[in-house]
C-alpha cells in the first residue's frame, strides 16, 4: 500500500508544480522579446517597433547642438585701456610752484586714488569738474584734466591709471578651479584667457559645458570645442557669467545588464554599444544578444524619417531592436546613438526561462513530494 502512494508522489508533485507555474507565472526582470513586439502599432499597440540598421542610424544620429550665436562671436574684444561706468581710477597731479591748488605746500605731487567712474561715465576732479571718463582712454581723460587745470595753475603734470572695477568685471562659477569676479584685463580679455586664469575646469573635460550669460543672452559650447574652434573663444564683455558645468545627460540601463541603473553620459557623443559598456556588459547568464532594446520618445520630423511616413502627428513611442548576433550587429550597435532619457532594455535568453521553468518544476515537485511523505 505505502508502495502505490509512493509511485503516485513524483506525478502529482510535477502536476501540482505546472499548475502553480501555469496560475503565478515566472518571474522576470521585464517583458521577452514577444510580449514587446506584441506592443507595436502592427499588433494593435501604441509603439513603433523598429530594427535598427544603416539608414536608421543616420535618421537618428542627432545630438545636441551647442553653439555661440553671431551675437557673441562677432563681438570685438575691449580695449585694454578703454574707461567704462564702474571702472577705478587712480590720478596724480604733479605742480612745478611752491603753492600747489590740489596738494599741500612742499609736495610736488597730488595723489588722487580710488576715483570711481559713476553709472552716467563720469568722475568729479577738484578745479577740473565734472569730467566724461567712460569710452576714452586713460590718456583722453589725462589730455582733458591737463587742459582744465592748465587754466588755473602753471603747466600742470597729470597722470592716469586705470584699475579694474566692477563695470569690467565677469563672474565664473561651477566645476571652476577658483570661483569668483575676475577683471577683464590685457591677458584676459577671452574666454579661453579668462578660464586659465581661474584656475581651468576642474570637472573631466570630456563632459564639460561653458555657458555664457550677457543680459537676456546665453550661449552654450562643449569645453574641448572651445580649444577645437578657435571662432569660440568669444571676446568678454563687463557683466558677463561664466558657468562651467557638468554634462546633465543620463540614460536608464535595466534586464540582464551588468548593472541596472540611471547612467550619465561619459563622452560627449555615446553610441548604444557604450552605453552596454558603461554597466558592465550583458549579464553572460541571462542575456539574450538578439534582444537589445532602445525605448525612446522620438521627434515627429525624426520618426517620420524612420518609418518613411508623413502623416504622424506629435512625438512617436519608438522601440529600437538591436541584433548583436547579426554578422554587422556590433557595427549597428556602435553607430546607434544614444540620447538624453533613453532606456537601454536587454531581454533574458530563453534558456534563462527554460532554467527558470526547471528550477521551479524541480522546487516545486520535492515540496510536494515532501508533504506526500508526511501524509503517509
Amino acid at each position: 500500500m505505502k508502495t502505490r502512494k509512493f509511485r503516485w508522489a513524483r506525478p502529482i508533485a510535477v502536476l501540482a508544480a505546472l499548475a502553480v507555474i501555469s496560475s503565478c507565472g515566472l518571474p522576470q526582470a521585464g517583458p521577452n522579446k514577444r510580449q514587446i513586439f506584441s506592443g507595436s502599432v502592427q499588433k494593435e499597440g501604441d509603439a513603433f517597433v523598429v530594427a535598427v540598421n544603416d539608414r536608421v542610424t543616420r535618421a537618428t544620429a542627432v545630438v545636441p547642438a551647442l553653439g555661440f550665436s553671431e551675437d557673441f562671436k562677432n563681438a570685438s574684444q575691449l580695449g585694454s585701456d578703454t574707461i567704462r561706468p564702474g571702472d577705478v581710477l587712480g590720478i596724480t597731479v604733479y605742480e612745478n610752484v611752491d603753492d600747489p591748488l590740489l596738494g599741500v605746500e612742499g609736495a610736488p605731487a597730488t595723489l588722487l586714488e580710488e576715483v570711481q567712474v559713476d553709472g552716467a561715465g563720469f568722475i568729479f576732479i577738484p578745479y577740473a569738474g565734472r569730467i566724461k571718463a567712460a569710452g576714452n582712454s586713460p590718456d583722453a581723460i589725462r589730455r582733458i584734466i591737463t587742459t582744465r587745470l592748465g587754466e588755473q595753475t602753471p603747466d600742470p603734470q597729470v597722470e592716469v591709471r586705470r584699475a579694474a572695477g566692477d563695470g569690467s568685471t565677469v563672474s565664473l562659477i561651477g566645476g571652476i578651479g577658483s570661483q569668483g569676479v575676475y577683471p577683464i584685463e590685457r591677458p584676459t580679455r577671452t574666454l579661453s584667457t579668462m578660464l586659465a586664469r581661474a584656475g581651468g575646469v576642474a570637472i573631466e573635460p570630456e563632459i564639460a559645458q561653458i555657458t555664457i550669460i550677457r543680459g537676456a543672452k546665453r550661449g552654450k559650447i562643449w569645453f574641448q570645442d572651445l580649444y577645437e574652434h578657435p571662432e569660440l573663444d568669444i571676446a568678454l564683455r563687463a557683466g558677463d557669467r561664466i558657468l562651467v558645468e557638468a554634462d546633465t545627460r543620463a540614460f536608464t540601463a535595466l534586464g540582464a545588464t551588468g548593472g541596472q541603473a540611471r547612467v550619465p553620459f561619459e563622452t560627449q557623443n555615446l553610441s548604444a554599444l557604450e552605453g552596454i559598456a558603461q554597466v558592465g556588459g550583458l549579464n553572460p547568464s541571462l542575456a539574450d544578444p538578439t534582444g537589445v532594446f532602445v525605448f525612446r520618445n522620438e521627434p515627429q520630423e525624426v520618426a517620420e524619417q524612420v518609418l518613411g511616413r508623413n502623416d504622424l502627428s506629435g512625438a512617436q513611442r519608438m522601440v529600437y531592436v538591436l541584433d548583436l548576433t547579426q554578422p554587422n550587429g556590433m557595427f549597428m550597435a556602435r553607430d546607434f546613438v544614444i540620447r538624453d532619457g533613453d532606456t537601454i532594455y536587454v531581454t533574458e535568453a530563453p534558456f534563462a526561462q527554460w532554467s527558470k521553468v526547471i528550477s521551479a518544476i524541480t522546487g516545486t515537485a520535492g515540496s510536494a513530494a515532501s508533504l506526500t511523505s508526511l501524509s503517509d
